[in-house]
């Protein structure tokens, strides 16, 4: 993909799940993306599976905000999230271990 299209990557996101990573968790997750590709998202993770819808939802477990280049970066593998975080390139609000856990949830290619 050469250039960004993050409605795509959001609609392509569960195609990367990796279920077997998810047993047990129940959870919903805001992201919240600026730049010009911005906008908002919610995955929810529930009975091993994922899905992610365009909007926003009340009370999510974790809301994560990032520059849209950043995000994508960060789930292509490219950068790496906590050295993202600790540079304010990624803020994190709600569950930390879960923000941790996050990226291991999907497979990067």
């Amino acid at each position: 993909m050469t250039e960004m299209n993050i409605d795509q990557f959001f609609s392509d996101l569960p195609n990367y799940f990796l279920p077997e990573k998810a047993v047990g968790l129940n959870t919903s997750i805001q992201v919240v993306l600026t730049g010009d590709k911005g906008g908002e998202w919610v995955m929810k993770i529930r009975d091993q599976k994922c899905t992610v819808e365009k909007g926003t939802m009340e009370n999510p477990a974790l809301t994560i905000t990032a520059d849209a280049s950043d995000f994508y970066a960060i789930f292509k593998g490219e950068m790496d999230a906590t050295r993202a975080f600790m540079m304010g390139k990624i803020r994190i609000q709600g569950n930390m271990g879960l923000a941790m856990r996050l990226t291991s949830l999907f497979r990067t290619s």
